[in-house]
């Protein structure tokens, strides 16, 4: 599925897309060798409702894979999307964001845990991260939107607990319910690829049609103080 994206973007625009599936913002992995320019970044990192446990930093996982990791990592490459312009930011987000709401007195989830929340927390922050990018990249070329992609047929829900006997029918379901990964990137591909969303900024889309967002997830105050903490907690100095 990567490969057909990668194809169909190189062949349309000439790309370079990096696609964020770890924490893990190396000099290797941000090593762009020969490549002169960035035209696409998408943030594509996720964990799902895993047992509570810490990245290598420290980081709640859910909280330092699905914000953190691509926050430093879109800091990181800013300076090439702008030398790139026009060149986009994608960050991948989920309708889930709705049950979330950001506690900046427990980030870390140090007192108290709930693996569904902390998701919807860390998608929560996506958007947010998305809004407080757009107002600070105007002007410069570079767009950044989000999208949600909906229920994917992949092994995000791992690890989620299904009994085993329901595992069967929950499998067929899954076949006639859940988008295909295929189908689950089309909108990723549309916001990185189509002329229709030239010059659209800090939007967040579904199935490529753009979506009205809930207020908390556009609040510019909760978004320029997650900014500014999220800076704190990853070593980034202004």
């Amino acid at each position: 599925m990567l490969e057909h994206i990668f194809e169909t973007s190189l062949c349309l625009r000439k790309m370079l897309v990096i696609i964020l599936l770890i924490f893990d913002p190396t000099p290797t992995l941000l090593d762009t060798g020969e490549e002169p320019r960035l035209d696409v970044l998408i943030n594509n990192a996720g964990i799902y409702q895993c047992p509570y446990t810490k990245t290598e930093d420290g980081f709640e996982m859910q909280f330092g894979v699905n914000h953190l990791g691509p926050f430093l990592l879109t800091h990181l490459l800013l300076d090439l999307l702008k030398q790139s312009a026009p060149s986009r930011i994608v960050v991948v987000s989920s309708k889930l964001y709705k049950h979330a709401h950001i506690n900046f007195e427990d980030l870390n989830s140090e007192q108290n845990y709930d693996k569904a929340f902390a998701y919807s927390r860390s998608k929560l922050a996506n958007l947010l991260f998305t809004c407080e990018l757009a107002h600070r990249l105007e002007g410069s070329g570079v767009s950044v939107n989000a999208l949600t992609p909906g229920i994917v047929r992949t092994n995000l829900g791992r690890h989620v607990h299904i009994p085993v006997l329901a595992k069967p029918l929950f499998n067929l379901l899954s076949w006639g319910l859940f988008k295909s990964p295929e189908e689950g990137a089309h909108t990723s591909v549309y916001l990185a690829c189509s002329s229709d969303v030239d010059g659209v900024q800090g939007k967040c889309f579904a199935d490529c049609k753009h979506q009205v967002l809930l207020d908390k997830a556009t609040d510019q105050e909760v978004a320029r103080k997650l900014w500014d903490i999220s800076e704190v907690m990853v070593g980034i100095t202004t």
